[in-house]
């Protein structure tokens, strides 16, 4: 990138811009769980999404066709089995716990780094990778009287994230990002499709049943929520990928931490979540280790959400 291309202060409002509407979909999740299906919702929305994506394409912008398709899938299938964990965990849990898992990834990512790729990390990534997870435990607060699984989840899908990342870079180099975008859709729409015909039995009403129900209603309020998620997601990718090709990545990886913000404060006005004193120090914390890691590493790798642009 030439000096005459970088555009830090545009680079840093995109970047934005692509989380506040991701923050704001997101939330949006509890009005789908309540009565719809986790599979129906990633299977309809992928269709959608490819839909769009096929769209732009026939207008004669980009190609959805992967290079390595091996590679792409092996890369998507870790990526949307993190996405399909966070927006399982959002029916359950308070979407900024669920925001703080996902943004463990950089840390799993440096971890990854060490013990499968033999780099060596200096004492600034390790103090972050420390820091990283002593917040996590702030905002998941485990009560070791009353342990429940599902809390952990979400750092669950910041470790399949953080495969998903190293892959990217590892195996999906040259790939567009129409490809990888597609690919990512497109996988999730196939673990959608199984899971609507391999999940059975009766579901608990009411957000409980959103992962254990097979399908739901597909009605004009369910489609329209589904449609405002596919667009809603687009947009924000969109948005995120430019930032990064406007700007430094090292510089730009920070921004996206502002999803912690965006949640939080949009869970705060449409559903009345506050968030604790102790897991607003810990999100703290997982933002600050995961800016060190970006701005001391060579290649960083964004926080959470999206795959790495350019890859």
């Amino acid at each position: 990138m030439s000096a005459d291309t970088i555009k830090p202060g545009l680079a840093a409002v995109s970047i934005l811009g692509g989380m506040a509407t991701l923050g704001l979909t997101d939330n949006f999740v509890p009005h789908i769980s309540e009565r719809g299906s986790l599979w129906q919702f990633h299977f309809v929305r992928a269709l959608m999404a490819l839909g769009i994506l096929a769209v732009i394409v026939a207008l004669g912008f980009g190609s959805l066709r992967p290079r390595r398709p091996v590679a792409v899938a092996g890369r998507s299938f870790f990526q949307a089995g993190a996405m399909l964990i966070y927006f399982g965990c959002l029916s359950v849990l308070p979407i900024g716990v669920v925001v703080a898992g996902l943004f463990t990834a950089p840390l799993f990512v440096v971890l990854i780094s060490i013990l499968f790729q033999g780099k060596r990390v200096g004492p600034f990534r390790w103090t972050a990778v420390v820091m990283g997870f002593l917040g996590a435990l702030m905002v998941i607060r485990p009560d070791p009287s009353a342990l429940d699984p599902v809390a952990f989840l979400p750092i669950l899908a910041g470790l399949l994230y953080a495969v998903g990342a190293v892959a990217t870079r590892a195996w999906c180099e040259g790939e567009t990002t129409m490809t990888l975008t597609a690919g990512f859709f497109g996988m999730l729409g196939i673990f959608g499709l199984i899971g609507i015909f391999t999940v059975t039995g009766e579901a608990p009403q009411g957000h409980a049943g959103f992962v254990l129900r097979s399908w739901g209603p597909l009605d004009t309020e369910m489609l329209f929520w589904f449609a405002v998620q596919a667009v809603g997601s687009l947009i924000g990718i969109g948005l995120i990928f430019r930032g990064y090709q406007m700007g430094e990545a090292s510089q730009v990886a920070v921004f996206e931490y502002s999803l912690l913000v965006f949640a939080s404060f949009w869970a705060w006005v449409l559903w009345d979540q506050g968030v604790p004193m102790l897991a607003l120090a810990g999100m703290v914390l997982i933002a600050g280790a995961g800016s060190i890691i970006a701005l001391r590493s060579d290649t960083p790798v964004p926080a959470g959400r999206v795959p790495e642009p350019g890859a």
